[in-house]
C-alpha cells in the first residue's frame, strides 16, 4: 500500500502578501538551478552556461546598453497587457499587434524615403510612430468587435489574428513594400538615418524609445492607481457584478483595454523597425508579445513590475543569443528558459492562497 504523501497544500485564510512579490523572485532562482541542471545534461559546464545568462549581459557598457534595448519591446507590450489582465480581459495577440504596428510603421517610412515629399526628420518620425500606435490598436479592435458584437472568445480570436499578421508582413515584404535592389530578398529597403531613433548613448544601438517606455510605466502607473477609468477596469476584473452595480461599463472596459493595449504593442514594434533593425523584415520579432505575457505577470500586472520583468526577460533573450554563439547551444535554450520560468511561476504563485504543510504518517 503506496504511503501518503508528506506534504500537502492548505488553503490560506488570507492571499499572503509577501507571496504575492517573492513568488516571482523565487521562479527566476528556480529557472537559474534547474537551467544548471539543464547545462549539466547537455555536457556543459553548469558556472559557465549561468555566466553568459547572469553575468556577461551586465560586462561592459556596450552589454549593459543591449540589455536594456532588448527591454523596450518587452515592456512596452506587457504595460498593455498589464491592464487588459488586470481587467480580465485576455489579449494574448500582442504579438500580431506589435508586426502590424512594425508593418504601418515601415510603411510608412518607406513612403517618407519618396524624394520631394518635404517631410522633415522630426516630423516624418512622429509620423511613423502615429502609424505604429494606430495599427496596433486597429489590429487590437478586430478582437474587441468580435468579442462586443458576436461574444467571440478573445483569446482564440486575439492569438488567431497573430498568424494573420504574420502573414500579412510577409505579404508585404515580398510585394508592395519588397525592396527593388535587395537581391530578392524578402525586405524593405533600409530606412533612411534621418527618420530613425535618436541614440542614448554614443557608441551603442540605445535609443531614445528607452525613456519614452519607462515615461510609459510611469504614466500607466498614474492612470492605473490614481485615475477613475483606471479603477473600473481594475474592478471590473475582480469583482465584474460590483462593476456593473457602479455603473461601469464593461463594453467601455473591452474597448479601452484591447485598443491600451494594441498601441502600446503597436508602438514596441515602430520602435524595433526605426531602432535596432532599420527595415522591415519577416523576422520582425523573436517572439516579443508572447514573451511579455510572462513579464506582466513577473511584475505582478503593475506598470512598474513590468519594467523588472522586462529586464529579466531580456536577461535571458541575451543570455540564449550568448549561449549559442560560445558555449554552442541551440537556439531554443532561450525558449526552454522563458517556459521554464513560466512554470515556476505559476508552480510559486500556488503558494499565494495555499500553504505546504507537512502531514504525520500514521
Amino acid at each position: 500500500m503506496l504511503k501518503a504523501f508528506p506534504l500537502k497544500l492548505e488553503l490560506r485564510g488570507n492571499p499572503s502578501r509577501a507571496m504575492t512579490y517573492w513568488s516571482p523572485v523565487i521562479a527566476i532562482v528556480l529557472t537559474m538551478l534547474f537551467g544548471s541542471l539543464l547545462f549539466l545534461l547537455l555536457g556543459k559546464d553548469p558556472v559557465a552556461g549561468l555566466k553568459v545568462f547572469l553575468i556577461d549581459p551586465f560586462s561592459g557598457k556596450r552589454a549593459l546598453s543591449e540589455l536594456l534595448l532588448k527591454s523596450v519591446p518587452l515592456i512596452l507590450c506587457a504595460l498593455g497587457l498589464t491592464v487588459c489582465f488586470r481587467a480580465s480581459i485576455w489579449n494574448i495577440g500582442a504579438e500580431g499587434q506589435f508586426t502590424v504596428g512594425a508593418l504601418c510603421a515601415g510603411a510608412m517610412l518607406v513612403w517618407l524615403d519618396v524624394p520631394n515629399h518635404g517631410i522633415s526628420g522630426g516630423f516624418g518620425l512622429l509620423l511613423m510612430i502615429l502609424a505604429g500606435i494606430l495599427g496596433g490598436a486597429l489590429w487590437a479592435s478586430i478582437t474587441a468587435v468580435l468579442r462586443d458584437r458576436f461574444n467571440a472568445n478573445e483569446i482564440l480570436v486575439s492569438l488567431m489574428l497573430t498568424y494573420v499578421a504574420q502573414l500579412l508582413l510577409m505579404y508585404a515584404v515580398n510585394g508592395p513594400l519588397k525592396d527593388p535592389n535587395g537581391m530578392n530578398f524578402p525586405q524593405s529597403k533600409v530606412f533612411s538615418d534621418e527618420f530613425m531613433l535618436p541614440m542614448l548613448i554614443h557608441g551603442t544601438r540605445l535609443h531614445i524609445g528607452f525613456v519614452v517606455t519607462i515615461i510609459a510605466a510611469l504614466l500607466m502607473t498614474v492612470f492605473m492607481t490614481r485615475s477613475l477609468r483606471g479603477f473600473s477596469l481594475t474592478v471590473g476584473g475582480i469583482a465584474p457584478h460590483a462593476a456593473r452595480y457602479a455603473g461601469f461599463s464593461s463594453r467601455n472596459a473591452l474597448w479601452t483595454c484591447l485598443l491600451i493595449s494594441g498601441g502600446f504593442a503597436g508602438l514596441a514594434g515602430a520602435f524595433e523597425i526605426a531602432g535596432p533593425i532599420g527595415q522591415l523584415l519577416p523576422s520582425v520579432s523573436p517572439g516579443y508579445g508572447f514573451a511579455a505575457i510572462i513579464v506582466a505577470f513577473i511584475g505582478r500586472l503593475h506598470p512598474i513590475g513590468a519594467i523588472f520583468g522586462g529586464l529579466v526577460m531580456s536577461l535571458l533573450y541575451l543570455g540564449g543569443e550568448l549561449a549559442q554563439s560560445r558555449l554552442g547551444l541551440p537556439s531554443a535554450i532561450t525558449g526552454v528558459f522563458q517556459g521554464m520560468l513560466l512554470f515556476l511561476l505559476l508552480a510559486c504563485d500556488t503558494l499565494i492562497d495555499y500553504r505546504l504543510r507537512w502531514q504525520r504518517q500514521g
